[in-house]
Formats: C-alpha cells, structure tokens, sequence
C-alpha cells in the first residue's frame, strides 16, 4: 500500500490535534457559556485553516510529479478531501458558537445535548490516522457511523426546541438555537465524509459510505476485516456506478464479480433485464450472483465476464480480432431477432424520444435552438418545428412486429469474449420487446459519438457503423420490412441529436446535431406514402 509523505503525514496529525482542541474548547463553552469560551475558539481559526492548507499544498504537489502511481494519486486526493473536511468541522464549530452567541436565555441551547455530540465527533477524530495508516476499514466505517448517532441526538433537540417554540415568545433565541443544532448535527456529515476518504484508500477508487456498506454484504462469505478491492469500470449517466471487484472468500479463494450500485428503481430494472435475458436467450446476459437493497438504493454482484467490449476492440484492438467480433455479433443479433420475433406491431417513437429530450441538448448547447428563418421566399422551419413534423409522419410508420432488444445498445455495453468466441450483453435495464432499429440506431451513432479524430480510427468507427446497418438490412429484407430504412433515418436522427448533450467539444457536438437536422428534412422530403422506397445515405453519414 502507498505511504504518507512524511510532511503530509506530521501536519495531519497536527490538524487532528487542532481540531480535538477546538472541539475540547466548544465542549467547554456549553459547559459554562460565555464569551470568553467562545472568544479562545473562534480565534484559532487561523491555525486549523494554515495546516488544512498545507496538507493541501503538499498533496497537490505530490499529485502534480511526472510518475504518481494509481495508489499514490488515490491516496494524496483522498488525504487532500480529509484535511478539508477537518477544517470544514472547525469552520462549523465556529459557525455554531456564532449562533449560541446570538441566544440570549442559555438555557433555551440545550447545551447538555452537545456534551454527547462533541465526545461522538473527538473520539472519532482519535481513529482518522491509526485507521489510515493501517487500511483498518473496521475503524473507518465507525467514523462513519458517527454522522448516524448525530442525526439521532439532533431530532431529539429539534423536537424539544420545536416544542417550545409553540409555547414560548422567545422565538428569536429558540431559532439561534436550531441554527446551532443544525451546525451540530453537519459534523456528522464531515465524519462521514472522511469515512468515505479512508475507505476509498483502502478499496482503491472512491467509494460512498452507504455504497461500501452494500458492498460488503454483497459478500457474505468475505472476512469481516478484509476490504475489497474495487477497479472502476464505468460511471452510468443514470448515476450508477459499475467496478470490478476482487476480494476473498472465508477460505480464501480470490472472488472476482462486477458490483453495480445506483438508485434503486435503475438496479431494479437491470436485474429484471438480466433475468428476462436468461429466459429469452441463454448465455447472452452475465449471471446474478447477489443483490441486495438498502433504502432508495441497491446493488447488483454480476458474473465478470471475460473479453473485449466494442469500444476497447475498435480503438485498441487488431483488424483481425475486430472482424471476428464483428462476425459473432452479426450471427447473435440475427439469432435473438429471428427467435424472439413476435408478430405484435412495435412503436418506437424516436421523435417523442427526441422532443424529450432536447431542453437537455439545449441546456448543454443552446446555440442549437433555431427559430424559422425566412430567405426571400425560402422557408426555413426551426428544429423543434421539424421534430414535430416528423413525429406525426412517425406514427403512421409502425414495426409490422417486435423482436427483444437490449434497450442501450452502445458499443460498451457489447462484450466479445475471444477464448469462447461468445457475444454478451451487459447494462440490461431498459431491454424490452420493441423495433430493432432501436438498437440499431443508439449503436451506430454511439461509433461517431466517440470524441476521437484521429482520421484512420473515424474511419474504422465508420465501418464498424455500416457494417451493423447492413447486417440489419438483410434482416429487414428477409422479414419483407420495408420501411427499414425510413424508421431508420428518424432513429439516428434522435440518437445523432440526443448525444450531443454528452458531447463537449462544440465542433463534434455540431456535426452530430446537423446530422440529424439533414436526416429530418430528408425523411420529410419523401412523399407520403413512398417511405418503402427511400434510401438512407448510410455511409455519407458517418465520413467526416
């Protein structure tokens, strides 16, 4: 495990100090308030801000050298996220002798409640270094627990001073006195924060106290002392987090799985799709190995599936393996289409999709938003005014039937595992019976959305495109579904427009969005009724 500058390590430790000594001094005040008592607090403020600031300094100089291993940059971030959260306890003491100040019948404080708060927090602070110093995770997760016993004692005065207020007219020092509770009760949240710092340390990316807690009883069998090892996978725009996790059993043997965490509405929803996947098509989706809910929210344990996902092949792997992939990917779609195809009529609604969604695409890039535009005696409408124009074409234009997509088709949720020569799925929460142009489209657009210019990899994503657009093809011929290419056109329309919310960079972000501005007025320019008849200039699409 990484160490501790030795720098670092002396001025937390002075820190730690410091702030068990205001606190002491805070402790002291609501014993005997008084100016006075307040006075020898408020005046040290100087001294934890200068060692916070130091601690600070050094870690950013630390994180700023040429080599700095994953371990030594985990460690300096989160020592750095400490300090902070150890001058934000003396900023809120402070704050909160500010407030006592201000009540002038003390005994409407409660200062007797506060005696318990502050020995809570100073024997938690006793536990920071010992715990960091150790990667005693066990200690850790009792800084944590901290801000839970705060949360209690604070409804307890909140109730009492509530009480009060409706037989009291000393409102003014009753309200001083919640403001006082309330700068209380947020150290529970600092030490939780701090909690989380140490953990993260010891797991190796960062992680959320409620987060960890799931974690650990995602692994029932994992001693009570050892902390798992956590490498990050991908971060969903839902909010869940998705890691690889390594630990040990009760025996010993290594556990290699996936931890998902997230709202618990979204987890939910993935163990649902996984579970209809395993009926539907077996093999395709990872297996299940654990699940838990906590609150609002859950967690999954997920088989870890060996190989590649699409984005890792096509930017980093060779044409030949890439090819294979390609191959096996082409074979499970025209299976899982073929076989789960059912003769009920699909909606797929790309420009409700799209109406949706733009005041995010607005928010993000409000250049976007055109009103019509009048050119002698040209009309030009606005984009809202072609989405609408196109959604009431779209809904003459059902699928004649649905097939089970996966619902996210982006090229990292496609892994392709070389040793077994297999396809799977992964990120399973929105698969449902639909049209499969659905799918086709999100993965077509999620090749151009990748923010990489380098001419000979655009290229390769191009390809990568079109070669799914052709698979889909023939798939629609042999199915005699004709107006393929139509619904097509308004499918990557709302992909090509929708992405850009999570595009930054302004010139790629335009690309995409006159993409679909282009693939709009080119389905409304096809007369009524000839839809089965229109071609979509695929490859043109994706060339820069």
């Amino acid at each position: 495990m990484a160490k501790l500058p030795r720098s670092i390590d002396e001025n937390l430790h002075f820190l730690c100090a410091e702030i068990d000594g205001q606190l002491s001094g805070l402790q002291g005040y609501f014993r005997e308030p008084g100016q006075a008592a307040a006075q020898k607090v408020l005046l040290r403020a100087g001294y934890s801000y200068n060692l916070a600031a130091k601690v600070n300094n050094a870690s950013t100089q630390g994180l700023s050298r040429k080599k700095v291993s994953h371990e030594d940059q985990n460690l300096l971030r989160n020592v750095e996220l400490i300090a902070r959260n150890l001058d934000l306890i003396s900023r809120l003491a402070r704050r909160s002798l500010t407030h006592a100040e201000n009540v002038t019948r003390k005994e409407y404080l409660r200062p007797e409640a506060y005696a318990k708060i502050t020995t809570q927090v100073r024997n938690s602070l006793k536990l920071i270094q010992p715990a960091l110093a150790r990667s005693d995770s066990k200690s850790a997760v009792r800084i944590g627990q901290t801000r839970e016993k705060l949360d209690d004692l604070y409804d307890r005065v909140f109730r009492t001073l509530t009480a009060d207020m409706r037989k009291s007219k000393h409102s003014a020092d009753l309200a001083n006195s919640l403001l006082v509770a309330n700068e209380m009760r947020r150290l529970g949240d600092a030490m939780q924060s701090i909690s989380e710092a140490i953990l993260s340390v010891n797991i190796g990316q960062s992680v959320q106290f409620e987060r960890y807690f799931t974690l650990k009883s995602l692994l029932p069998d994992a001693k009570e002392d050892d902390a798992p090892e956590l490498e990050p996978l991908a971060e969903t725009r839902s909010g869940s987090a998705i890691s690889s996790v390594r630990s040990r059993d009760a025996s010993g043997e290594p556990v290699s799985a996936v931890f998902k965490g997230g709202e618990l509405q979204k987890v939910r929803e993935e163990r649902a799709g996984v579970k209809s996947w395993h009926s539907i098509y077996p093999g395709l989706a990872p297996k299940i190995l654990s699940y838990r809910k906590r609150g609002q929210s859950a967690a999954l344990l997920i088989e870890h599936l060996p190989g590649y996902t699409f984005e890792q092949l096509v930017l980093n792997e060779k044409n030949g393996l890439l090819a294979e992939a390609q191959k096996s990917l082409a074979k499970t779609l025209r299976d899982v289409w073929g076989s789960t195809r059912m003769e009920e009529a699909a909606e797929m609604s790309s420009m409700r999709q799209l109406a949706r969604r733009l005041p995010e695409v607005y928010r993000v890039h409000p250049e976007f938003k055109s009103e019509p535009q009048q050119l002698g005696s040209l009309t030009l409408p606005g984009f809202d005014e072609l989405v609408h124009a196109a959604a009431e074409r779209e809904e003459q234009l059902k699928a004649a039937f649905s097939v089970y997509i996966h619902g996210d088709f982006n090229l990292d949720n496609v892994i392709y595992d070389p040793a077994e020569k297999k396809i799977h799925f992964i990120d399973l929460h929105r698969s449902r019976y639909m049209d499969y142009v659905q799918d086709v489209s999100v993965f077509m657009v999620s090749n151009y959305r990748l923010q990489i210019q380098d001419t000979p990899v655009r290229r390769r994503l191009a390809r990568v495109a079109c070669d799914l657009q052709d698979v889909a093809a023939k798939f629609a011929k042999s199915q005699k579904d004709r107006t393929y290419e139509y619904r097509l056109a308004l499918g990557l329309a709302r992909s090509f427009a929708t992405s850009t919310r999570f595009v930054f960079d302004k010139s790629h972000a335009r690309r995409m969005f006159i993409r679909a501005r282009f693939l709009l007025e080119l389905a409304l320019k096809c007369p009524e009724g000839r839809e089965a008849r229109f071609k979509l200039p695929s490859r043109e699409l994706f060339i820069d």
